[in-house]
């Protein structure tokens, strides 16, 4: 019984890597928007292994490694292979250095992540962009990239989401650094796995839950989308805001020694008032 409890978890792990196997053999052959699918599928695989694990009491650090391993295929290399094939072809040898660039930072913040695994560091958010994301934000831009123009398919769209993919598509290359870059970053991003999804502790969180839910339900592909792209900008803002508070304080703060500027400005105009009498210029 112990035995099965723990292949469990590492099965759903394997589902995980099976579903960046496809996407990389649907890429290749051209079906993109199943590509995107299976890295989406990847994402909720991902999202249940290690609840699955915390629930049957199965963690161990064969399943961190193995965990990690199935990432590199699914959330890094995947979805490189993905945009190099529809987006990236046309730039020639910049578009295998992008491809390449992409693939390589999310290797390294995996490798991170099983560092600070290894020390036992825990904290409530994660350090750089997590690979799943910016795996996530490019699938689901494929697939609302796919429904751009094509009258054929018959699915609901949000038209302020699609005016803007063609700029998008256009700003591919540079996207792909830039969410490299925040992977290999300091920048803090929102960790879910302390989340209690089956038991909301608020009303707003059970409405934003709520919400979400149907609004991917009823705009699958663009909302899932604008959901990866606010979870990359929000990193971003707390940063801004963490960078203005901390402007905020320093310009707050009491000067060195305990000593206010205005003090020392008034000392100063004593000792001048004072070396200007008449008694005091007989030397």
């Amino acid at each position: 019984m112990k035995r099965g409890v723990y292949i469990f978890p590492s099965l759903v792990t394997l589902t995980n890597l099976s579903a960046g196997l496809v996407s990389i053999l649907w890429a290749s052959s051209g079906h993109f928007t199943d590509a995107a699918w299976a890295i989406i599928a990847g994402i909720i695989f991902d999202m249940m292994d290690g609840r699955v694990a915390r629930w049957a009491g199965a963690t161990s650090q064969f399943g961190v490694e193995l965990d990690s391993l199935c990432d590199a295929v699914t959330f890094a290399v995947a979805p490189a292979i993905l945009m190099y094939q529809v987006a990236l072809t046309t730039l020639g040898r910049a578009g295998f250095a992008i491809a390449v660039f992409f693939s390589m930072a999310g290797v390294l913040r995996l490798a991170r992540f099983n560092v600070k695994s290894h020390s036992g560091e825990a904290a409530g958010h994660f350090t750089g962009l997590p690979v799943p994301a910016a795996a996530g934000i490019l699938a689901s831009f494929v697939l609302s990239w796919e429904l751009f123009g094509n009258v054929n398919i018959t699915a609901r769209t949000i038209p302020v989401v699609m005016q803007r993919i063609p700029a998008f598509f256009r700003l591919t290359p540079l996207i792909m650094m830039i969410l490299a870059v925040l992977m290999v970053s300091t920048v803090r991003y929102g960790s879910f796995k302390q989340w209690k999804l089956g038991r909301p502790k608020s009303i707003q969180t059970l409405v934003l839950l709520v919400g979400g839910l149907i609004s991917i339900f009823i705009f699958p592909q663009n909302m899932i989308f604008v959901l990866f792209c606010l979870y990359v900008l929000s990193g971003l803002i707390g940063l801004a805001v963490r960078f203005a508070s901390a402007q905020r304080a320093k310009r707050t703060a009491p000067p060195p020694f305990g000593r206010r500027r205005t003090d020392v400005k008034d000392r100063q105009e004593q000792l001048t008032f004072s070396g200007s009498e008449p008694w005091n210029r007989e030397k």
